[in-house]
């Protein structure tokens, strides 16, 4: 089976990648922006092609995309943050990167393919869980050309029946994840002694998804996943920013002296959950309990400062 998988050198794109090389030939797109790093796939080194490329060049898409079995879109920008302070490129790669992905995969007769994305499309949800029939009501940039990536995804498979099913997941954790996520960001500023930055009064709510649970929910939309459908990743805890934050403190020996109160996001929103039945009728189940998951992460970024140090300083 051949495979692209674009944005594969990313956080999430690099799991998918590393276990699947074995059992499949693999080819990772991936323009290598701050957040796409080699080094997330050196551990498969030589058992897979490597395109330095962008989903947004449609010549590039022509001589790619042909011959694979599969296309996984992981590429984004994805940080709220950054698309708050200038949108422009989240626009870029979030819309008009799946666009011109999608008119690629058209035109090759790609057999499958799967567009990743998120719960923050949703907006916020005071009680209850969103299925996949909820209205879209993105709050921040980040969010809004989530959704339109999506939307233009699904129109591709209802106006040329492009067979292509779309994901949303909650927050992802785990090892190799960019140190601008509230998880590394957390353990790397707390290793290194310094204090850590939380939002407001912390209440904000987020459902916590192991980034190798994500990566076979993805696997299962692929292979068993109807075209033209959405299918929910749901995490296996539900916290808020301070009750996350005393886990991250606990596990590091520190204090709450250690956090530092900061003004809230702009448009912050305030709870995100998935009800996932619809995927778990597929055969899936988490594996990963999140104080399990989050105490190997922990270790992870303990032992691998080398990976994340030049991240950090540059």
């Amino acid at each position: 089976m051949r495979i692209l998988v674009t944005g594969g050198a990313g956080f999430i794109g690099s799991h998918f990648v590393r276990t699947r090389a074995d059992e499949a030939e693999l080819t990772v797109l991936d323009r290598l922006t701050y957040a796409g790093n080699p080094a997330n796939l050196e551990p498969v080194q030589g058992r897979c092609t490597f395109v330095h490329g962008d989903i947004c060049d449609p010549e590039l898409l022509a001589e790619v995309v042909p011959g694979h079995d599969l296309v996984v879109n992981f590429a984004a920008e994805s940080h709220v943050d950054r698309s708050i302070a200038d949108a422009d490129a989240f626009v870029r790669s979030n819309v008009l990167g799946v666009q011109t992905l999608m008119r690629a995969c058209l035109d090759a007769g790609t057999p499958r393919i799967v567009q990743v994305s998120t719960d923050e499309v949703y907006g916020s949800i005071e009680k209850g869980s969103w299925d996949e029939t909820a209205p879209l009501g993105p709050n921040s940039p980040y969010a809004a050309a989530k959704a339109g990536g999506d939307l233009i995804a699904l129109a591709y498979a209802r106006t040329h029946g492009l067979p292509v099913s779309v994901t949303r997941c909650g927050n992802n954790y785990g090892p190799y994840q960019y140190p601008e996520k509230i998880v590394p960001l957390f353990v790397t500023r707390l290793l290194d002694g310094l204090d850590v930055p939380l939002y407001g009064d912390g209440g904000n709510v987020r459902d916590w998804l192991h980034v190798d649970d994500h990566c076979r929910a993805v696997r299962l939309v692929a292979e068993r996943g109807e075209p033209g459908e959405v299918y929910h990743i749901a995490g296996t805890a539900e916290l808020t920013n301070l009750e996350l934050t005393a886990r991250l403190l606990d596990a590091l020996d520190a204090d709450w002296s250690r956090v530092a109160r900061v003004p809230d996001r702009k448009g912050h929103d305030r709870r995100y959950s998935l009800a996932d039945g619809k995927l778990r009728a597929l055969g899936y189940a988490p594996r990963t309990e999140f104080e399990q998951g989050l105490a190997e992460t922990v270790d992870w970024y303990a032992t691998h400062r080398a990976w994340w140090e030049p991240l950090k300083a540059s």
